[in-house]
């Protein structure tokens, strides 16, 4: 039976079954029309590439551990100068994985994701641990807030203590 991938912008779909003992080397990379789709999903201007390498080995009977590093070459606006800027970050990728019916809210310890009908989507893995690294208040590298709006404060109310100073001297 074919893996159902529901429409993810980049999927690589991973039978772990039919990871060996000793666990396997995946490559990913996205395609130009992964990384239009993937821009899109994350809101950024561009996505230039995306890769992946990654160990997969199998864990706790069942399950997937998925270790490795991703690349990704994005485009994101500044939020001080709004000029577009081109960045390359590299970061690392762990994920666990177990069988629906062993991963339950109450588990705390594992922090496992569910394998999906004996699959795991490599692809989405990836994507996701992207978006999430991503800062949502982008800056070009130098760039700095550097004017201070000041807002005026309304005078404070004299205290009673400075009247009856100033009234002392009097």
């Amino acid at each position: 039976m074919k893996h159902q991938t529901s429409q993810l912008e980049f999927s690589r779909p991973l039978q772990v079954d039919r990871v060996p003992r000793l666990g396997s080397v995946e490559k990913l990379s996205a395609e130009p029309k992964e990384l239009k789709a993937l821009a899109k999903r994350m809101k950024l201007p561009a996505l230039h590439a995306l890769s992946a390498e990654l160990r997969a080995t199998p864990w706790r009977g069942g399950g997937l551990k998925v270790e490795g590093h991703l690349t990704a070459d994005i485009e994101q606006v500044s939020v001080i100068s709004l000029e577009a800027f081109r960045e390359t970050v590299s970061l690392p990728v762990s994920r666990y994985f177990l069988p629906a019916g062993a991963v339950n809210d109450n588990d705390q310890e594992d922090d496992a994701d569910p394998i999906s009908n004996g699959w795991v989507d490599l692809g989405e893995v990836v994507a996701e641990i992207l978006a999430l690294d991503l800062d949502p208040y982008p800056r070009k590298p130098g760039e700095a807030f550097e004017e201070h709006v000041e807002i005026e404060a309304e005078p404070k109310p004299e205290s009673p203590f400075a009247v009856l100073a100033r009234r002392k001297g009097d």
